[in-house]
């Protein structure tokens, strides 16, 4: 992505990266279903689940659809920022970032 790595044209690369994010996507509405709490009910899941979307959405891209260097970069970047968000709200169960 930064430095354009031959491993990211790799075939296994491209299927792995969508594979993995429905991993995340399906286990996060099982785990709503099961601990019986919904998003939009519950604020803190909603956070969660509406960061994930941005988190897939930026992955896909910074490794697949940025047209420029600075465009993949930038969604990497902010992907991690996204991660980082859904980490802290996973841990506090609090939405907001600063509290």
């Amino acid at each position: 992505m930064i430095m354009d790595m031959e491993l990211l044209k790799k075939k296994w690369v491209k299927i792995l990266a969508p594979i993995i994010d429905s991993v995340l996507l399906v286990s996060a509405i099982l785990l709503a279903i099961e601990t019986h709490q919904y998003p939009f009910s519950d604020h803190w899941l909603t956070a969660k689940v509406l960061a994930l979307i941005a988190y897939i959405a930026l992955g896909m891209v910074a490794l697949n659809y940025g047209k420029t260097k600075n465009i993949r970069i930038t969604a990497w970047l902010a992907s991690l920022l996204c991660f980082a968000y859904i980490a802290s709200v996973a841990i506090s169960r609090n939405p907001v970032i600063f509290h």
